[in-house]
């Protein structure tokens, strides 16, 4: 399993009272499913509501060392030591 560094930003970073931390996975998947067991209130922000296999909420990023998982392999994008998974919000302003 990879060690990789999560980055939490916005609304995200505030639920989880924590910008980053480190947490293990094989694949992206694995990750997130680690992050909402440890923060539940995330759940919401990331998975698409009793989708099963989850799916991402169609507004949430979810980037591995800068390339969307979108464009990868998705929620099954195999992960590196080391690698950094950053998760961002939709944010908007003016």
């Amino acid at each position: 399993m990879a060690e990789v560094k999560i980055k939490l930003f916005a609304n995200l970073r505030e639920r989880a009272g924590a910008a980053e931390l480190i947490l293990s996975g094989h694949r992206v998947i694995d990750v997130l499913e680690l992050l909402v067991e440890k923060y539940p209130d995330l759940e919401e922000l990331i998975f698409e509501k009793e989708k099963k296999p989850p799916e991402l909420c169609g507004y949430v990023n979810v980037l591995v060392n800068g390339d969307n998982v979108r464009h990868l392999d998705c929620l099954d994008t195999v992960l590196s030591d080391a690698d950094e998974l950053a998760i961002l919000p939709p944010v908007s302003g003016g």
